[in-house]
């Protein structure tokens, strides 16, 4: 029996692969199956089925490319409604590979069509289970994200009937393997380690403990922050399929000259510099956007980006490939190519450039008495604000920039020092607003964790000033 998580820390995403006998499933793949088609080759299986827990909003997910690939058939559980060949499962059916026996377990709560994988060793001894975004550690699944008509109370009341029935009577020895890990919004406040077992879970995960029907419901829906806008978007391309990861990778990896670079730009094409944000500040192609991939590249660019926009790259060199493989993740397809020779080709071209200018937290303490158009823009979440800011300062979290009309009652002719808990979204903020026409910016470097600790600055916690 050999099982792996593939963890993918951008998404807080974890794919498994499972093998016994010559024979292999995948479960929740990435959209890049290249690497579940080397595995099988490496350890000389075949990919024999491709089960999927539910329509996931966060990602693209590979199975349609997998099985084209492979030949496997897919496999969801009931009340699935897809666009495109599959095996619904039915609850308690189930399905060899090798010596193991995995058998689909329908969980509605989440999303109607989840359901959880429970897997038998060769001895026929319940081992482990898949639980998608059923069951996390530390949380389950919130249940407002793609429910058709169902209120999130509906379905609240659904996944209270599926850990009492389905997950709560399963042994406490049963390891769990979720579908994320921390940092993912499918769930309010994940753990942070990626695996558990039913008796941790039972111990101290809130979802689990003895509580009415009303007061799960509550307990559930209270407190969920707003989804990422691109998570419909997601669930929909899984839902109804997307063009060949083959296709988007022949056109986004285009080299581009500056000159055909600058005419796809005047033909409407967008610039995603997926450089390190420390780098972008120092100098970019103006009206760029950066959205580093040293960050949660995925999560940003799919609620920074619109979806029918296209798109050229600024990358470092060599990480062209990576950038759009992590873009379709989220199902932006529709990358036009990438500026061949990097920035460098540009700036030797002669070619005008912007910059951000990076000031410390000292520099930003020893300025914010003394310039009566200093105006403190915090692009951190609203609970982040709330919790601690910088007395004075507005709160402008990150997505809500993209919309002018948000940043339009930002004064132009004032001195914007622009900063997030660490550095990362306050370059994104501050690609933004260049591009929205603020050009008097400062970013804070280290972002509010540096900030705190300069006692000259003021700290003050609620009173929030937000657009």
């Amino acid at each position: 029996m050999d099982i792996q998580q593939l963890y993918t820390n951008c998404l807080s995403e974890a794919a498994y692969f499972i093998a016994s006998d010559g024979e292999a499933a995948v479960i929740d793949p990435l959209r890049d199956v290249d690497t579940y088609i080397q595995m099988a080759a490496e350890k000389n299986v075949k990919i024999k089925y491709i089960f999927e827990t539910h329509f996931h909003a966060d990602f693209v997910s590979g199975h349609i490319e997998l099985s084209k690939k492979t030949g496997a058939p897919i496999v969801y559980g009931p009340d699935t409604n897809a666009k495109f060949k599959v095996h619904i499962a039915k609850d308690g059916e189930d399905f060899m590979v090798g010596k193991l026996k995995i058998k689909a377990i329908h969980t509605p709560g989440h999303t109607l069509e989840s359901t959880c994988y429970l897997l038998h060793n060769e001895a026929g001894a319940p081992h482990c289970i898949f639980t998608g975004d059923t069951l996390f550690v530390g949380d389950v699944g919130r249940p407002d994200l793609f429910s058709g008509n169902l209120s999130k109370e509906d379905l609240a009341a659904m996944m209270y009937d599926t850990l009492q029935t389905k997950i709560k009577t399963l042994d406490d020895n049963i390891i769990v393997y979720p579908a994320h890990g921390p940092g993912s919004s499918c769930g309010k406040s994940l753990g942070p380690e990626t695996y558990s077992t039913i008796g941790a879970q039972r111990a101290s995960n809130y979802a689990m403990q003895d509580m009415t029907k009303p007061e799960f419901i509550k307990a559930l829906t209270t407190g969920l922050s707003t989804p990422p806008v691109y998570f419909p978007i997601n669930a929909r391309i899984n839902q109804q399929g997307y063009e060949s990861m083959d296709a988007v990778m022949e056109k986004g990896m285009q080299p581009l000259s500056v000159s055909d670079f600058k005419d796809k730009v005047k033909e409407g094409a967008w610039i995603l510099d997926t450089r390190a944000s420390t780098v972008f500040t120092e100098g970019f192609v103006p009206e760029a956007i950066s959205i580093g991939l040293d960050g949660r590249f995925a999560e940003w660019a799919g609620t920074m980006l619109p979806y029918d926009q296209p798109l050229v790259l600024v990358t470092e060199p060599g990480k062209e490939k990576e950038s759009v493989t992590r873009l379709a993740r989220v199902g932006i397809d529709n990358v036009q190519g990438y500026l061949e020779g990097s920035f460098a080709a540009w700036q030797a071209a002669g070619e005008p450039i912007d910059l951000i200018i990076d000031i410390e937290a000292d520099e930003f303490a020893m300025d914010l008495p003394h310039d009566p158009l200093l105006d403190v823009i915090d692009v951190r979440k609203p609970a982040e604000f709330d919790a601690a800011h910088v007395k004075g300062a507005r709160n402008f979290p990150l997505d809500t920039l993209t919309d002018p009309l948000n940043v339009a009652i930002i004064e132009d002719d004032h001195n914007l020092y622009v900063h997030c808990a660490g550095g990362y979204r306050s370059v994104i903020a501050a690609s933004l607003l260049k591009r929205h026409g603020y050009h008097n910016l400062r970013n804070v470097v280290g972002g509010f964790g540096k900030i705190k600790n300069e006692k000259r600055i003021p700290i003050v916690q609620g009173d929030s000033v937000k657009i």
